[in-house]
């Protein structure tokens, strides 16, 4: 199939404003931040849930105490984690842009770090195991990332490259050929599918072993998230780095070495010394 065949097959692209609705001056309500809301919420009543039928061991209003940290964590770690890893000459020229937050440019693995950060900060407050909190927000944390990811293929953001596939799209500001739509591969991936697998090794009994849970979401993402690159078009400020990879995929690597030490940590341990 040419290319000029792809354009004329190209699905449309389902053009919606980002802003849903404005308020009054910068003030907007737009879709990438309800984004983030959705994720809080499901995560909020998941680690509810998961505190009453005892996976968590600690209490269940305490949860609303953890989300505070959690969100604090991921906007303040996945700004700085932006601002490092994929904007730093723009914030340095410009130090006022570090502040807009709402015109996006959160980093997950920045708010990854910022989680685990407030996380641990949530953990010495309340005397509680850091690997059972930490498998806990493993199974809340991919719905965030599946509604974040739908926001960003609203926004028309983070599209793929250039393709010929038959559901390829035109998106606004990535020129005139159709493009993958990258944001839903991650989206499906990095979200929906990750967390069924963390579900069925959750329900397999995999709870036994502390740090197990965390461990498969690391490796899920990493492995998700450097095979989606191969279909995304790398940042335009930064294009490909070294041997052709992109800035998500080196950043996945320390997570998918750290996911798959954590398995065989947890795995070593006796079964009979973690929570039932």
């Amino acid at each position: 199939m040419t290319v000029l065949a792809a354009v004329l097959l190209e699905l449309p692209y389902p053009r919606v404003d980002p802003v849903l609705v404005h308020v009054a001056g910068p003030i907007d309500v737009r879709w990438y931040g309800l984004g983030y809301l959705a994720g809080f919420v499901v995560a909020y009543f998941v680690l509810r849930h998961l505190a009453r039928t005892g996976f968590l061991r600690m209490e269940p209003d305490a949860v609303g105490d953890l989300l505070f940290g959690l969100i604090f964590g991921v906007v303040l770690g996945g700004r700085i984690g932006y601002l490092l890893f994929y904007d730093l000459p723009t914030v340095i020229a410009h130090p006022a842009a570090a502040i807009r937050i709402w015109e996006g440019g959160l980093s997950f693995h920045g708010g990854l770090l910022g989680v685990i950060i407030g996380a641990w900060w949530f953990t010495r407050r309340h005397a509680i195991r850091w690997l059972n909190l930490a498998d806990g927000l493993a199974l809340a944390s991919p719905f965030g990332i599946f509604f974040v990811r739908i926001a960003n293929f609203i926004n028309g953001e983070l599209y793929g490259r250039v393709s010929e596939v038959p559901w390829a799209m035109v998106f606004p500001g990535g020129g005139p050929l159709p493009r993958h739509p990258s944001q839903l591969y991650e989206a499906l991936c990095e979200g929906l599918l990750l967390f069924l697998v963390l579900f069925a090794a959750e329900r397999s009994g995999v709870r036994r072993y502390p740090g197990m849970v965390s461990g498969l979401f690391l490796v899920g993402y990493a492995v998700a998230r450097m095979s989606g690159e191969l279909f995304r078009q790398p940042d335009v400020q930064l294009g490909f780095l070294i041997f052709g990879t992109t800035m998500g995929q080196l950043l996945s690597l320390p997570l998918l070495v750290a996911g798959i030490g954590l398995i065989l940590w947890a795995r070593r341990r006796p079964a009979a010394t973690a929570p039932q």
